[in-house]
């Protein structure tokens, strides 16, 4: 029989769910479209894999066959285009400013007469290093060129000397570098940063979601109402007619809160375990719908790759997991404060950075020893180890175990929590309606 009661509060608390839905097409959005379309905007600005034909400009003050040899081979780099001719310094810098260029090339007027004469010619790189990710591609290209064409010319005038090419080239660079890509050898942006920034906005859409939903009875003043529907079945949802009418004009809410004050009377008992299956039933929609968009997410990142069935179901599941504990951390952060203003404000607090705390675009052992406290508390953090580690580095699954378990039991300890806060909210009446 109390199975029964408790089956019976979950479903009379997703039914409670989604009539509001039906009718708060705000509300229906956080669930189902502005997910979707995030997973689709995200992974169609990563469609181009890689990053190519950076736009530079050059200044040519030689006007020398070695010079004009220097610009094809700018132009023929895979990562580098060459936009423009300057003639004049002031002319690319601002190109520059406006963002047409974002490198400019200076070629010195005695050039090749330099190289002719063994003395050293420097090309001079003027890069906006105000983009991180373009510099350090526009540097590296243009250092590729420089060795190249610097090469080029001494194994050209060792072989004049009379030495044979194989050991011009030898004597040229003695010691080379073998450079093996262990993870991304392709450097797939969309592999890389696509995959793991769709979780964070995830996160941070599923923590507003956590806040909103629990957040909207207190301010209405329809907790009560809710808690007495789920453990009792009246009043019927028939009846339950105020959440349609959420933002009513103010010259409408005395009426409405005095209809409130009837209707949100302290129960006169509150049990824990209906609290929490009616917590889960109501939480029951968003659930649903982010474990598809965790699904397609999953499909969108492993479509090109051969990825163990173990690691997929180990990602998924740590995924689920912490959409669930997202969830249940925005309505942690209302509940505790009666507040949903406050609620929204703690999630996008903690949300909205913790992609920076994770690690993944700034090495986490680079940053500070507070930082790093903070960026272990976090739950998106253990998630990206958990994704990066079976997804993109195939590690060994007993490796990202330990993470899922986590994030399993964190998500479980969070909802007996978000329970508990809500037989508190239920037990002060006079805190509710605060906005």
């Amino acid at each position: 029989m109390h199975l029964t009661k408790l089956s019976e509060a979950f479903l009379r608390s997703a039914a409670y769910e989604r009539r509001f839905l039906a009718k708060n097409h705000w509300d229906f959005s956080m669930v189902i479209w502005i997910p979707l379309a995030t997973v689709l905007l995200i992974w169609w600005i990563f469609s181009q894999t890689q990053i190519t034909d950076l736009p530079i400009g050059v200044i040519d003050q030689d006007n020398s066959a070695v010079a004009n040899t220097a610009v094809r081979y700018l132009e023929a780099s895979p990562t580098l285009t060459v936009r423009q001719l300057y003639y004049s310094q002031a002319d690319a810098e601002a190109a520059i400013l406006q963002r047409d260029i974002y490198a400019v090339v200076i070629i010195p007027e005695d050039f090749s007469r330099n190289i002719l004469s063994s003395q050293p010619a420097p090309l001079t790189l003027q890069v906006n290093a105000q983009y991180g990710t373009h510099s350090g591609i526009i540097q590296a290209g243009v250092q590729a060129v420089a060795s190249t064409l610097s090469a080029g010319v001494e194994i050209k005038r060792l072989v004049k000397q009379g030495v044979a090419p194989s050991q011009a080239m030898t004597a040229y660079a003695p010691i080379s570098v073998q450079r093996i890509s262990l993870f991304n050898a392709a450097t797939n942006y969309q592999q890389f940063l696509a995959s793991t920034v769709i979780p964070a906005l995830l996160h941070i859409l599923a923590m507003v979601i956590g806040a909103t939903t629990i957040g909207r009875e207190l301010r209405d003043k329809n907790i009560g109402r809710w808690y007495r529907f789920i453990d009792t079945g009246k009043p019927s949802l028939t009846l339950s007619k105020a959440s349609k009418t959420t933002a009513s004009l103010s010259t409408k809410q005395d009426s409405s809160d005095n209809k409130a004050s009837l209707n949100a009377k302290m129960p006169h008992s509150v049990s824990l375990s209906v609290l929490v299956f009616g917590l889960l039933g109501k939480y029951f929609w968003p659930i649903l719908a982010y474990s598809l968009w965790s699904a397609l997410i999953l499909w969108l990142a492993t479509s090109n790759q051969n990825i163990n069935i173990m690691s997929l179901m180990a990602v998924y599941a740590g995924f689920l997991c912490l959409m669930t504990l997202s969830f249940w951390l925005g309505a942690i952060f209302t509940l505790n404060s009666f507040s949903l203003r406050m609620g929204l404000s703690t999630t996008g607090f903690i949300s909205a950075p913790s992609y920076a705390f994770a690690g993944v675009t700034f090495p986490y052992i680079a940053i500070s020893d507070s930082a790093q406290y903070w960026s272990n508390a976090l739950p998106l953090t253990h998630y990206l180890k958990l994704h990066i580690a079976q997804l993109q580095m195939q590690a060994p699954i007993a490796i990202s175990l330990p993470i899922v378990y986590g994030l399993m039991l964190a998500a479980i300890i969070a909802l007996l929590f978000a329970a508990l806060l809500t037989k508190r909210a239920l037990a002060h009446p006079e805190r509710w309606g605060a906005r």
